[in-house]
């Protein structure tokens, strides 16, 4: 082991380091090193989006003509509302906790995480929590099939099923909430000197807002299904109106914390996009501070706008007029945000490369979904449209072509940085078209649909919505064809390092530490602190 020190005691490069890091099956079980973590954690939710993919591949099996033709309307719920939790718990999130794990470091010039050990156990609770949820479709009486908003008194009907899912979604909240304020520290204590809060990538800067907004609202979820669960079994009557409770009150616990809860799984996709698009445009992002009030202003007003789900509960106008323009005054920092990306783009010698392009998708697509979201906010509109496919294309296009494209774009970005290798072209403008093109051609028709009054959540429907439905579900099919391939065809080839060898930088715009470290990058990386030059985008030679 001394033969790789110098007489200083310092070691020589980077890959001298291979003796202190376990192998095997210890370096995962036990890892402690951000990027082990953040590559468990990729896997994991690319894992449980292909098990939430399937589920969604039934629904529109069972909706491709009308009648039923391969489930009751009971497993049909049950598929809807796994679909909806491993969705949102199982994928989404851990995606993007598994980019900030990888890349925060890396692009604050800190050693690791703040708490290694923390982190590492923050993940493997993950593991439990998911195969519970996975398990309860084999459970007495199947999954929970209340939707994945879990609305009493649906809730307190449901069998022992239930209880699992609450179970799994107490540690996954755990798990969240370790993960936050391991960010948050590792974000406020571990920049390298001159990496001030107002020169940090926009990446670290959406996720250190998105952590807080963890913090906040997990614990608010975990009181709703606490109540819930002490409603099922211990005789009190939070929810239930037989016992004097009011299952209106589960619907605003449940949205304080759900509507935050978007924003969560959007921020660090801004960020993402905010990273991307300055790379290609080989410029500055435009109006950087900006962007950081805009994203911190989301973050706060999300807070006062969680009613505007419970414009068709009977709540009084007043309450209706203040979540309306609650809402409509939200979409100003998201518009602020299209606006400095486009303007970022506006003269500047634009390149259309994979991350490019998923990039430039998420920004078409996202505001047709933020549009929708903008439409929905007006209260008398969403009175008639509360609870039909157009809902469902709304937040579809927010949450697939909103945080699932920018994932994408995060993983051909930073995937040569992480894999050492570049991944071909013409494989991820393949997976781009396929994707993009799948996508609307699945979730567009669900507007008309919704408009023309069809129901969410309902295993038949009338001859006149079948056409779009057909069209609906053979769209899915492709669109859940190609992910898989993505895998495949694109990751898999890469992570076992077959192809060419990435540069240290790929992107010839791309700014930022993360390109100043080898690819794929070593173990350890800024052991000792870099010294950063006036952008702190650059290391500088001592």
């Amino acid at each position: 082991m001394s033969a790789v020190m110098d007489h200083g005691g310092h070691a020589h490069g980077h890959d001298d380091h291979s003796h202190d890091h376990p192998h095997g099956w210890r370096r995962w079980m036990f890892a402690t090193n951000h990027k082990d973590i953040g590559t468990l954690y990729l896997l994991f939710s690319f894992t449980m989006l292909m098990i939430g993919g399937a589920l969604a591949l039934g629904i529109r099996a069972e909706l491709f003509k009308p009648g039923l033709q391969l489930v009751n309307p009971e497993l049909f719920n049950q598929l809807t509302t796994m679909h909806g939790i491993i969705m949102v718990f199982g994928a989404i999130m851990p995606a993007f906790v598994g980019l900030a794990n990888w890349m925060i470091p890396l692009q604050i010039g800190a050693s690791d995480m703040a708490f290694a050990r923390m982190n590492n156990f923050s993940f493997w609770l993950m593991i439990p929590a998911a195969i519970l949820l996975v398990a309860s479709f084999f459970m007495p009486g199947g999954a929970p099939a209340a939707g994945w908003t879990l609305y009493a008194p649906l809730t307190l009907q449901m069998g022992p099923s239930m209880d699992a899912g609450i179970f799994a979604m107490h540690i996954l909240g755990a798990s969240s909430i370790m993960g936050s304020i391991n960010i948050i520290v590792t974000i406020l204590n571990m920049r390298a000197p001159g990496m001030t809060l107002m020169k940090m990538p926009m990446f670290a800067w959406t996720w250190l807002i998105t952590a807080y907004l963890l913090i906040a609202v997990m614990p608010v979820l975990a009181g709703a299904i606490t109540m819930t669960l002490t409603d099922r079994h211990f005789g009190t009557s939070f929810f239930n109106p037989a016992g004097g409770g009011d299952p209106v009150m589960y619907q605003h616990i449940f949205w304080f914390f759900g509507h935050p809860e978007v924003y969560i799984m959007i921020l660090p996709a801004f960020g993402i996009v905010s990273q991307i698009v300055p790379a290609f445009a080989r410029k500055r992002l435009f109006g950087y501070t900006s962007m950081v009030y805009a994203t911190a202003s989301i973050a706060i007003l999300s807070f006062i706008v969680w009613a505007h789900h419970m414009f068709a509960t009977g709540m009084p106008v007043t309450g209706q007029l203040f979540f309306m323009y609650a809402t409509m005054l939200i979409s100003v920092p998201t518009g602020v945000k299209v606006f400095n990306w486009i303007a970022t783009m506006w003269r500047g010698s634009m390149t259309f490369e994979t991350p490019m392009l998923w990039a430039v998708g998420f920004i078409f697509v996202f505001t047709m979904g933020g549009f929708t979201g903008l439409i929905l906010s007006v209260a008398p509109i969403d009175i008639q449209l509360q609870d039909t496919y157009y809902v469902v294309a709304h937040f579809h296009y927010v949450l697939v072509a909103g945080s699932l494209f920018a994932l994408y774009g995060a993983v051909y970005y930073w995937g040569p940085k992480w894999t050492g290798v570049m991944i071909p072209e013409w494989k991820g403008k393949l997976h781009f078209w396929l994707s993009i093109i799948s996508f609307n051609v699945t979730f567009f028709p669900m507007h008309f649909l919704g408009l023309a009054g069809m129901p969410r959540r309902y295993a038949d429907y009338p001859m006149q919505f079948a056409d779009f439905n057909e069209i609906a579900s053979i769209g899915a099919f492709v669109f859940g064809i190609t992910q898989f391939l993505f895998f495949f065809v694109v990751m898999l080839p890469a992570m076992l390092g077959k192809g060419e060898k990435a540069p240290q930088r790929p992107w010839e715009g791309a700014e930022g530490l993360e390109w100043e470290v080898p690819s794929p990058a070593p173990f350890h990386t800024f052991e000792n602190p870099p010294k950063l030059d006036a952008t702190a985008t650059r290391i500088v030679a001592e």
